[in-house]
């Protein structure tokens, strides 16, 4: 299989219990079930042909295996996040060693705030969430570093989840899967849209890997709507990292060939 790029993980904490939570109830995760699950998801990436590096655990950082919220992945650029909740922000020192070796890297200044989780970036598009774990200088600053690109940026109300790819992710560059009720569709007319299955609120986060779409098995309705829609789906089970508040997207960071 072509080689689709280079995939970062990392290995899941063992303190993830005490995980930040906004929007879930604290129930307890089963750790040895939960770095199986991780070990499928990496399995998947690598069969779908990307090159896997996984850090080692951060044992004193619960949510580090949450790759995603500390780095926003641009062609030609690694923009190194700071995240909402201060808990997680030494989580970026690794990443951002781990992408100095591979791409320039750039930082989101200690006045503001971005997650990873609330930067959807869909070909030269990105959109980020206003979300609670984002501010307005975030959003400036990240802009101020994608437009010499070619990014054009765009911030987008989210409601009821924590980040906006909880609400909204792409499939490909054409079509986006999305919640209605946690963002507004008319904010995306220019792409064609695959709604969530109303009894599966939290099934809008998917990972696109190319030849074929990663999704939670939790929501196997809303799998049938992507595929529907012409999509080859991979489901696989998440739902220890879900207690975290984790997801799909959430535990990689992709750099396409």
């Amino acid at each position: 299989m072509k080689k689709q790029g280079i995939a970062i993980t990392r290995e899941i904490s063992r303190s993830i219990e005490n995980c930040e939570l906004t929007h879930l109830e604290r129930v307890p995760i089963d750790l040895k079930r939960a770095r199986h699950q991780h070990g499928a998801y990496t399995a998947a990436l690598k069969e779908a042909g990307w090159e896997v590096t996984t850090l080692a655990e951060e044992p004193h950082l619960p949510d580090s295996v949450f790759v995603e919220d500390t780095a926003v992945i641009l062609a030609g650029l690694a923009v190194i996040t700071r995240p909402g909740s201060e808990s997680r922000r030494p989580e970026t020192k690794s990443i951002a060693k781990a992408l100095s070796s591979m791409l320039p890297v750039a930082f989101i200044s200690d006045s503001a705030i971005l997650d990873g989780g609330d930067v959807l970036v869909v070909g030269k598009k990105i959109f980020v969430g206003q979300s609670s774990r984002s501010d307005s200088a975030g959003y400036s600053e990240l802009g101020n570093l994608a437009k010499p690109l070619g990014y054009g940026v765009e911030t987008i109300p989210v409601k009821s989840c924590l980040h906006l790819k909880s609400a909204v992710t792409a499939i490909d560059d054409r079509t986006l899967l999305l919640n209605p009720k946690w963002v507004n569709p008319e904010l995306f007319k220019e792409y064609n849209l695959v709604e969530v299955h109303a009894d599966e609120p939290a099934a809008a986060n998917c990972l696109n890997l190319g030849k074929v779409i990663i999704c939670d098995d939790a929501f196997p309705k809303t799998r049938q709507r992507i595929q529907a829609a012409g999509f080859l789906v991979n489901s696989i089970s998440l739902d220890e990292l879900a207690k975290a508040e984790g997801a799909a997207t959430c535990c990689s960071l992709l750099m396409p060939q």
